[in-house]
Formats: structure tokens, C-alpha cells, sequence
């Protein structure tokens, strides 16, 4: 199948529709998690009120890089052509809800996603989980298959392929996930070229 046929499009937000401004090592350090672990999975083996807090100070700094966005090369043509073609457009991010929808404001995109089909992390499991995606189909009505996933990291590839779904890599200039990856675009221009067909 070719990238014009899909009309289900998944996209990962920060890095993928916005310029990557999360600067996940400084964010460690200022919530005292090793270099090596995961944010999320961390957090979530705290205890309650250690987590809580620290939670509280990840979406404070969050909401600032969320009200700051700026949008990745092509991603307001792209999603603005694909929302004209009548594709159902839902995003899926390891950040939160409502951070995403204010970037999707700050970017000017907010009218073409529904909020139901934006996914945080408080409404499904965080990538590389397929649990959101799998969210995305069944509302939609569709086969997994049918749906591509979009996103600049490995946990965006790993969720799309254990979903069963396409996976598109966008803004690294090489594919070092090439066992992951149906179609590699070097930002979001040269991918709407490729969903023409």
C-alpha cells in the first residue's frame, strides 16, 4: 500500500509536529532519576506523594516548552493537507493532555484534531506500548492496519510496529531503526510529498 492511500494518521508531537525542545537530561538531573532510566516508568515506581511532586514539577517546566512550541519543518502543510483530504488525524505522546493541546494551539493546529483522539499519558499506556494506538483504531473503526504511525524516536517505531500499524520516521536525517521504519522522510515536507502518492 502507498502513503497516499492511508487515511489514518498517528502522530507523535514533540520532535515530530514541533522542534524537539525537551532537554531530557537536564530533566533527570532536576528530578533525581539516573541517566539511564525511562521519566515515566520512573516516576511511576515512586511512592505516592515522592511521585506526585515531581509530577507536578514535569508538567509546570512541560507547560512552558507546551505555550513555546514551534513547529517542525512541513508539519502545518502536511497535517493541514491531510486534514483537507478528510484523514482522520490523531496524536499520541508521552506528555500530557492538556500540554498537548496547548501546543497544538501554540503551533495553530488545534482545529484539526479532535481532542478525543489526542492521546497523553493519562489516557494510555506510554510508547513503546501499542495501547494507544490500539485505542485509536477501535475508535475509529478500523484495523490497525489501516492506521500510520508518525513519530522522530524509536518508541514511536516500536509502538507501530507492535500495533500492527505503518510506521513513517521523520526529521532525523538517517534511518538508524531501518528494521522499524516503512517510509523515512527527512521532515514533514518531504513526507506530504510522499503521502501525494
Amino acid at each position: 500500500m502507498s502513503l497516499a492511500q492511508y487515511r489514518h494518521w498517528v502522530f507523535d508531537m514533540d520532535g515530530t509536529l514541533t522542534i524537539a525542545v525537551h532537554d531530557f537530561a537536564a530533566i533527570r538531573v532536576a528530578l533525581e532519576i539516573p541517566p539511564e532510566d525511562d521519566i515515566l516508568h520512573h516516576l511511576a515506581a515512586l511512592p505516592e506523594d515522592e511521585a506526585a511532586a515531581k509530577h507536578a514539577w514535569l508538567l509546570a517546566h512541560e507547560r512552558e516548552l507546551a505555550l513555546n512550541a514551534t513547529p517542525a519543518t512541513g508539519a502545518l502543510d502536511l497535517v493541514r493537507e491531510l486534514h483537507g483530504r478528510g484523514c482522520q488525524l490523531g496524536i499520541l505522546t508521552r506528555n500530557a493532555h492538556e500540554l498537548a493541546l496547548l501546543t497544538l494551539q501554540a503551533i495553530g493546529l488545534d482545529d484539526c484534531f479532535a481532542s478525543a483522539d489526542i492521546l497523553g499519558r493519562g489516557e494510555a499506556p506510554p510508547k513503546p506500548h501499542p495501547g494507544g494506538l490500539l485505542h485509536l483504531a477501535e475508535r475509529w473503526q478500523v484495523a490497525p492496519g489501516e492506521l500510520v504511525m508518525v513519530g522522530d524516536y524509536r518508541f514511536d517505531l516500536d509502538c507501530g510496529r507492535a500495533a500492527g500499524a505503518a510506521t513513517v520516521l521523520v526529521n532525523l536525517p538517517e534511518n538508524p531503526w531501518p528494521e522499524l521504519v516503512d517510509w523515512h522522510a527527512r521532515d514533514c515536507g518531504e513526507l506530504l510529498r510522499l503521502s501525494r502518492g
